[in-house]
């Protein structure tokens, strides 16, 4: 039994995934996914008490995954400018992964502070890992230039999601340009 339980629950985040990566957090509902995972809704409610309490499982499930491969993309640069790519590239080429689609939605939506928590606490081990290879490269104020560094993986993601104008692998090389290079390009 408990198998099975284990089975739908991971059918039910598998449907919020999909359900967040289409439509953003309104697209999440429970009769959404009642009927995407052919349950009755009593039965979701089972599984989840409320929207903010799937939402924090897919957190718990999908952040470290997605931050492992991107510290596991950094891990194998052999200098601090490679750790910097690789955290930019790594990043933007997840973009069209359903998981990450949903961590996006997920992070742009009104959430409540335990699942604010939780993400904070997966982005802050990513932006650690950043904040060591800018303090390697000489910068005096690693933690801040992290953060504004960040700003342009998000940004550049956000006009990936648009389906903007340029290419993604454009939009990749400018980031990756910006982070290394700055406006100069």
């Amino acid at each position: 039994m408990a198998e099975h339980r284990s089975m739908q629950r991971g059918a039910l985040l598998d449907a919020a995934r999909t359900l967040l990566s289409e439509g953003g957090t309104e697209a999440l509902t429970f009769p959404a996914l009642a009927e995407r995972t052919g349950l009755a809704r009593s039965s979701v409610y089972e599984y989840f008490r409320s929207r903010a309490a799937v939402v924090q499982e897919l957190c718990e499930v999908d952040f470290p995954v997605w931050a492992a491969e991107v510290s596991a993309a950094m891990e194998r640069a052999a200098d601090p400018e490679g750790k910097v790519e690789a955290y930019v590239r790594e990043q933007l080429s997840l973009v069209g992964d359903r998981r990450h689609r949903a961590v996006v939605a997920i992070s742009a939506s009104e959430l409540d502070s335990g699942a604010r928590e939780k993400i904070r606490a997966a982005h802050g081990g990513l932006v650690a890992m950043i904040v060591e290879a800018l303090g390697e490269m000489g910068h005096e104020e690693p933690r801040l230039a992290a953060m504004l560094l960040q700003g342009v993986v998000d940004a550049a993601v956000r006009r990936i999601e648009l389906g903007a104008a340029e290419d993604p692998t454009a939009i990749t090389e400018a980031a990756v340009s910006m982070a290394l290079r700055g406006v100069r390009g």
